[in-house]
Formats: structure tokens, sequence, C-alpha cells
């Protein structure tokens, strides 16, 4: 449900003043210690920002696609590892079950996913699946009222906190590509399902994957999303489609954070008896900073308005998360330059973001899977 003018400023002016005065003084302790504090995250389910577009009945916010991303411009303004924990609740942790889950699955979890009581994680990838999700080897077969499943997957976003896991798995073994695999509500702690160790990754510290592996682990049949087999990659692939518009202005988010440091800095670092922020170079690369992360903002809002009217923005989704996930780490990169000597060192934080946003151009869909996804899409519509 679409918020009124005021109620919309005011919950994004709430978020805007948690992230800087919450979360922004906290991202070198998240970055070193690698962990976000407890109360940072008792405050963000105070918050409800688990919720954002979980629908009201189970508790969340129902924030529309385009309130949303304003939202995630808000929380892009600070480490990515933040919106992570949150994100997955919002996005590809929820979504699934807010599109095709039953009434009885919506019930027993949505409450708890917008309420932050548990984590949600979506386990697609594994070792030899990852952007060509259709041949994943994980399987579930049916074994009377359940299904048994054996796999591992990998790279799963907060699978070490999570407290339910959407799935996907082969249901047909006979299946060589997408129309075989199943969807399933999978709880932490179900006997064969254990999460590996923490991956060691370049950046995002505080934000953790891990592998997730599934040993003879049994699960009720009544945990297939939609209560039917076969429908698992259809029901990524609507998930996915929000997600991307979500990951997009996060991207912009992070890109507007990374100009605010950058003038900043040029308007005080003086070279040659003046600011740096004089110089045409330097300028240069704040303009062109600038107006990318502009034309990535006004991508955002319109592909989210476009969405809520009922419009199919599959490939405009695709554009968006190819252009903002690129368009962030050249910003990064400007950034750094900006700052010099001190772009490179970790006191100011510059570099930290450098080695956060690369992950923004692989998951969600790599940039170059996107590129397929808006080019086969351009083909079959002109035909």
């Amino acid at each position: 449900m679409a918020l009124d003018a005021d109620t919309l400023q005011q919950l994004l002016d709430t978020v805007g003043r948690f992230v800087r005065e919450r979360l922004v003084p906290l991202e070198h302790t998240v970055a070193d210690d690698d962990a976000i504090p407890e109360e940072i995250v008792a405050e963000m389910r105070e918050l409800g920002l688990f919720g954002l577009s979980v629908p009201e009945e189970y508790g969340g916010l129902g924030l529309t696609m385009a309130e949303e991303v304003q939202v995630a411009f808000e929380l892009g303004g600070t480490s990515p590892a933040f919106r992570s924990l949150l994100g997955t609740n919002n996005g590809i942790g929820s979504q699934g079950i807010v599109i095709d889950g039953t009434p009885e699955q919506k019930a027993r979890y949505l409450p708890k996913l917008a309420s932050g009581e548990i984590i949600g994680s979506f386990a697609l990838t594994e070792p030899e699946a990852g952007s060509d999700a259709g041949s994943l080897r994980t399987s579930a077969r049916r074994d009377g009222d359940h299904y048994v499943l054996n796999g591992t997957k990998r790279f799963i976003t907060n699978a070490p906190e999570a407290g339910l896991f959407t799935v996907f798995a082969r249901t047909d073994p006979e299946s060589r590509d997408a129309k075989g695999v199943s969807a399933f509500l999978v709880e932490a702690g179900t006997p064969g399902l254990t999460v590996g160790k923490l991956d060691r990754k370049m950046g995002q510290k505080g934000a953790h994957t891990a592998d997730v592996i599934f040993e003879d682990c049994r699960v009720p049949a009544a945990n297939i999303i939609g209560g039917k087999e076969g429908q698992g990659f259809k029901t990524a692939m609507k998930v996915l489609d929000r997600g991307r518009l979500h990951i997009a202005s996060v991207c912009v988010g992070v890109a507007e954070r990374l100009i605010r440091d950058s003038l900043a800095y040029a308007m005080e670092r003086k070279q040659f008896g003046q600011p740096i922020a004089e110089f045409q170079l330097v300028q240069a690369m704040l303009a062109d900073s600038r107006t990318e992360a502009y034309a990535g903002r006004c991508m955002v809002l319109e592909t989210a308005r476009r969405k809520d009217a009922g419009v199919d923005v599959s490939t405009d989704a695709a554009c968006c998360k190819l252009f903002c996930s690129e368009m962030v780490g050249r910003v990064a990169d400007r950034a750094v330059q900006v700052h010099g000597g001190a772009g490179y060192i970790a006191d100011y934080g510059v570099e930290r973001f450098y080695r956060d946003v690369r992950l923004f151009r692989i998951y969600e869909g790599t940039s170059q899977i996107q590129q397929l996804v808006i080019a086969r899409n351009m083909i079959r519509e002109a035909a």
C-alpha cells in the first residue's frame, strides 16, 4: 500500500538519520570485527527495516517498489554490510513466499521475517551452478510426506544468521533444465542441514556468506513453495526482478555517498596553494560521477514506478542493475583518485567502499547475465 507523501518523507528522514548517526560511525568497527553489533540489529528491528516490502497484513510496512527504492537510496549511504543483513528479508528471502507461497506458508513465516525475528536466506548458487541456475544438482527426492534434500549451496548470503532458507533443488531427476527445479522452505536446525565456515571475502565485511550443506535433510512436503513441484525457477525469476531494482538503488545510494565524501575532501585538500576542487581535471571526475549517479537514480525511480503500475519491467530492471552496478564501480574508482594517497589508506574508508562495491557487479545476476537478459528480451520483443 502506498504511503502518503508526509508519512513516506518521515520514514525516509528516520532511516537517513539512523544511517548517519548510528551506522556511519560504526563502519570501521564492523569492517574490523566482521560483525554487526547486536544492539544495531535490535534497532533495525525496532525501526521495521526487516519488513519494508512484506505486506502489512503480515506485520510489514508493505512499501511499493517506488517507496522501497527510496529507502534503499538512504541505506546506501553507509557500508553495504548493514543493508545486506536486512536486504534478504525484504527481497530474495521473503518475496518468494509473498509472490508464490501458500496461505499457510505466508502466515507461518512472513510475520517472523517482517519483524526480524528470523533472517531469510536464498540458497540457489552451487559449486557448479551460478549464472546457469538451471543446471543445479541439489536433489529433492519425495519420501512419503517429506522430501529428502542432498547437495551443497555456495556463497549463500546470511547463511550463518539465517533462520529460514529458500532452497532450490531438482525434484525431477530426469530433467536437465530449470523445469525440474522446485523451491523449498527449510528451517535452520533441520537435521541434515549444516552451514560451513564463513567465507573470507574481498569486501563487505560484516555481511556473511557460507556454504550450506544438505545431507539426507528431510523437509515436509508442505514446505514446497506454492505447494507444487517444478515452479522453483519461475519463482526465482519473479524474485530476482525486484531484487535487481533494490540492488540498483543501493548502488545509487553508495555512489552518492562517495560523491559527497569526494567533494568534501576536494574542497578541503590543498595543492599548489588552492583546494584541489579548483582544478578542472578534478572537477571533471566529480562531474562525471554526479552525472552517472543522477542517471542511475532516474532509471531506478522510473522503473520502480512502472513496476508498481503493473508494467513488465524485466528488461528495464536488468538495465538498472547493469548500469548502476557498473556505475558505482566507476564512481568508487574516481573517489580513490580524488583522494589520492588518502584514498588508498584504510583510515578514510574510501578503499573499503572500492572493495565493497565490486560485488554488486556479480550477485543478483552478473553484468554479463544482465546483458544477455536485455539483448534476448529485445530480440524476442522485436520478433
